[in-house]
């Protein structure tokens, strides 16, 4: 016992130093830890404090940037609480180059800490000229037509010993890259999809993959979102009709000179690879006997294409995650053999296998079985999920796809059987939020919620990650936004998309209902969708408290708005396509209107509202004086023309849906007066469908939020409990273990809905997951210190709930709230990170304002 002591002990002044001490850790550029090829010529740099104490806040910190060992940035101490997103201010970044920084702190006392470790990050290809590899093609051009994915090799002696290496590449179409047989990096779907208008590249860091002597490289190029299928009935070609490469590394010898391998007209090309077909939507077929046993080479086409939409990869990697063994395996009554996975999820399925040569296995890929137990897959529409693998033959192989990638739980295996592995693929976010509570069908609700955002978070949030569809819906994105930053770090990943945003807005400032915009431009401009210009880039500063994001995407913002203006007449956002509620409750055979329809126009008033305060918002944290004069006395018009067009004097709105009321509550479009009866009609309306929802995608984000906030969270409880159709453990019930684009995806007869769109992976309505951490647990940004700079903590417990406990790593630490309910007594634990301060605001309604630290409290709560 005096030992485990004496090294806990230890461990403990190791870690932390001597009573009193803190260090500096979990340092970030730009949201990565040590990043590859960045061209933020202003990265923006983070740590975190980690203290014992109580009650520990920065006042000062000192930054040192070195370039080898050249200092090109020194701070000094500069006296500031400031620990997230300080923008660097050195001499000028430079190609290629590596930087090196540490940082110390002092506390609020004086105490200062020692430095902390070394991090780095590297700088990419900053221009064009930069760039000295050409873009080429095979030599046998495919005018779009489906064909094999084309490899392109060279190979390339290195005389002399290599000290570093950096590959530079993209392509038009997805690579894979392989340096002397070994694969180059553990990410997949390179280079990513972005807009029309701009093209990321990767750096790899490839010393480990050179050898002094005969190198080879050779890359394969998938059809991928360029020219394959995209959008809806075998659409092809979008982007372009040949895939290419462009490929650069750039070699450092030992003895400090360098020398680069291009691709350019030595490089060889070839359509005998491995992969005789590759297609986002309908899968990939794979031929065993070609890999690596490829002796059909010809030349390449050089292209002279210009480099100057090449942007350095911002946001997180996909990589793989999670792996699945079939939980079992089903004969059907159709005697199809089909595994079954236990969870619908978006990756493929890797096999182990032995056979002879030229055997095949297929796989086919669903998300639910039918209510005969059957394979199922009309919902998949136009898209085939059909991974096919053609054996080399002899010994055991390991086989798994490239270029495509499923939403599944179930596979349907014909051929020879092999061992079965799904393998889950997503963007590489780190984890950020965890939340649970006594009832296992909320828990089981919070992990849905958390699936359905890691299947649709590949690379773009995309609506759906398995029929012919897989977009990037902005309505859905938007409605998401703040229950994706709970439970994960979506800032890259967001950061990334709002650049394409920004890209891809129309010269009037409308916005298209996906991101990237492969649609006609008609499709544009919907109240809801478009208003994801304003809403997100608003909800991440309040997250993460970047302004810089915030002052890149200001003009986006302002554009948005300006255009709905320019359309408006009267001040009423009147005229245009919009989707409306989408997907609100309808009930089949509806004689006596219970169906919850909402004006579109009157949605379209509320957003136009929403996305004006958001741009005041916004003027107001950079400064804009003038803009935030200007747009505040446009929210007032646009305020007066809803009440003109759209509410009784009695208060009552023309649409008398929980979305209409849900919408003008949580916008403040009503006036003080109005609200509490507008609240009791909501309160009413609810009751009136048994305490159920009817909202769809717009209303049910802030349903539950505006029934808390107007003095019903009892009912808000209710919706979150209740579990039979329409709501939220409806689908829970039925097996669901992702969010379904429906209410009722299955019915209650255990028919489907409208084949045509019935997806079961679809996060939107997981929205309800920011009420739960913010009210069900009480974590809670404070708007007027964003990024959690301030923490509100005020859980709200009800529903028959007898326990619930989440925590959120902020950019400054982890929080944690947990309360149990014991008789009439409520318990809370609470933990507050360093550098941050919080208000705890206790069930029955006390408050105490508290340093960083950890926090136990009881009071009194009537259930």
């Amino acid at each position: 016992m005096i030992k485990k002591l004496f090294f806990l002990l230890l461990f403990t002044v190791s870690v932390f130093g001597a009573s009193g001490a803190f260090v500096v850790k979990e340092l970030t550029c730009d949201y990565k830890v040590n990043p590859l090829g960045i061209d933020n010529l202003k990265p923006q740099l983070s740590w975190i404090l980690f203290s014992t104490d109580k009650n520990v806040l920065q006042s000062a910190y000192e930054i040192r940037v070195s370039e080898g060992k050249r200092a090109v940035w020194k701070t000094g101490k500069v006296n500031s609480s400031q620990s997230v997103h300080i923008p660097y201010e050195g001499e000028v970044l430079l190609s290629g180059k590596k930087y090196s920084w540490q940082v110390r702190v002092w506390d609020d006392k004086g105490k200062v800490s020692e430095w902390s470790e070394v991090s780095t990050w590297e700088m990419g290809l900053l221009t064009a000229s930069d760039w000295q590899a050409k873009w080429i093609e095979a030599k046998e051009v495919t005018d779009g037509k489906v064909s094999p994915a084309p490899m392109f090799k060279k190979g390339f002696t290195l005389a002399k010993p290599v000290k570093s290496a950096r590959l530079y590449a993209t392509a038009h179409g997805l690579y894979e890259a392989y340096l002397n047989g070994k694969r180059v990096g553990r990410d997949y779907f390179r280079p990513g999809w972005t807009s029309k208008k701009r093209l990321q590249y990767q750096t790899y860091d490839v010393t480990a993959l050179l050898q002094k002597g005969v190198n080879i490289v050779e890359t394969t190029v998938g059809d991928g979102w360029y020219r394959g299928n995209l959008e809806f009935n075998n659409k092809r070609n979008t982007y372009g009709k040949e895939v290419a490469l462009l490929f650069q590394l750039v070699v450092t010898y030992a003895d400090g000179s360098t020398e680069q391998i291009i691709s350019d007209g030595t490089w060889s090309s070839s359509f005998n690879g491995p992969i005789l077909a590759s297609d986002i939507y309908n899968g990939e077929t794979y031929d065993a006997r070609k890999a690596f046993n490829n002796d059909v080479w010809v030349t390449v086409r050089v292209l002279d294409i210009s480099k100057d939409n090449l942007v350095a990869e911002f946001g997180p990697t996909v990589t793989k995650h999670e792996e699945f063994k079939p939980v079992k395996m089903i004969t059907t009554p159709k005697g199809e053999v089909v595994a079954d996975f236990g969870q619908n999820l978006v990756g493929w399925v890797r096999i182990r296998v032995k056979g002879k040569a030229g055997d095949t296995v297929v796989l086919h890929h669903a998300e639910v079985l039918d209510k005969e137990g059957n394979f199922y897959t009309d919902n998949l529409r136009g898209a085939k999920q059909e991974n096919r693998f053609i054996l080399k033959g002899g010994d055991v192989e390991t086989l798994e796809p490239h270029f495509t990638f499923q939403g599944f739980r179930y596979v349907k295996v014909s051929g020879v059987m092999p061992e079965l592995t799904a393998v889950a693929i997503y963007s590489d976010m780190s984890p950020a939020g965890t939340f649970e509570c006594s009832n296992p069908l909320i828990n089981q609700l919070q992990h849905n919620i958390q699936w359905g955002q890691k299947g649709n978070f590949l690379d773009v949030p995309t609506d759906c990650p398995q029929r012919d569809e897989r977009l990037g819906w902005t309505g859905d994105a938007q409605v998401f936004f703040n229950t994706a930053a709970y439970n994960m770090n979506v800032a890259g990943f967001f950061t990334k998309w709002l650049k394409d945003l920004k890209m891809d807005q129309h010269p009037t400032g409308n916005i298209p209902v996906v991101i990237p915009d492969v649609r006609s431009v008609k499709n544009a401009g919907s109240a809801g969708w478009g208003d994801v210009a304003t809403i997100i880039p608003w909800n991440f500063y309040v997250a993460y408290g970047d302004k810089q994001l915030l002052q890149e995407q200001y003009p986006s913002m302002k554009a948005w708005v300006n255009y709905i203006r320019s359309i408006s007449k009267d001040n009423l956002w009147n005229s245009g396509p919009h989707y409306g509620d989408w997907l609100f409750y309808i009930p089949n055979d509806d004689k006596d209107g219970k169906a919850a329809i909402t004006d579109k126009f009157l949605i379209a008033q509320a957003f136009y509202a929403n996305s004006t305060q958001n741009l005041i918002n916004a003027a107001r944290i950079l400064g804009n004086e003038a803009d935030v004069k200007e747009y505040t006395a446009l929210l007032d018009t646009v305020k007066k023309a809803f009440m003109h067009e759209y509410v009784a004097p009695s208060g009552r709105l023309v649409s008398s849906s929980q979305t209409a009321y849900v919408l003008a509550l949580n916008f403040d479009l009503l006036p003080e007066g109005l609200r509490a009866s507008a609240a009791k009609r909501l309160a009413d309306n609810i009751a009136s469908y048994g305490n159920h929802l009817t909202t769809g995608f717009l209303g049910t984000p802030y349903l539950c939020h505006v029934l808390t906030r107007f003095g019903y969270n009892d009912v808000a409880y209710k919706l979150l409990l209740q579990d039979t159709y329409p709501s939220w453990l409806y689908p829970v019930k039925k097996g669901a273990t992702t969010i379904w684009e429906r209410w009722d995806g299955i019915k209650q007869d255990g028919s489907f809905q409208n084949v045509g769109m019935n997806s079961f992976n679809h996060y939107a309505y997981g929205a309800i997951g920011d009420w739960m951490y913010k009210v069900v647990a009480g974590i809670n940004p404070d708007v007027t210190q964003v990024g959690y700079k301030h923490i509100v903590i005020a859980p709200k417990p009800g529903g028959g709930l007898t326990s619930a406990s989440a925590s959120y790593k902020t950019l400054y630490g982890e929080v944690k709230s947990a309360w149990r309910v014991t008789g009439d007594v409520v318990k809370l634990d609470i933990t507050i990170p360093c550098n941050t301060t919080a208000t705890i605001i206790l069930p029955d309604g006390k408050k105490q304002d508290v340093g960083s630290g950890e926090y136990q409290y009881e009071c009194s709560f009537a259930k």
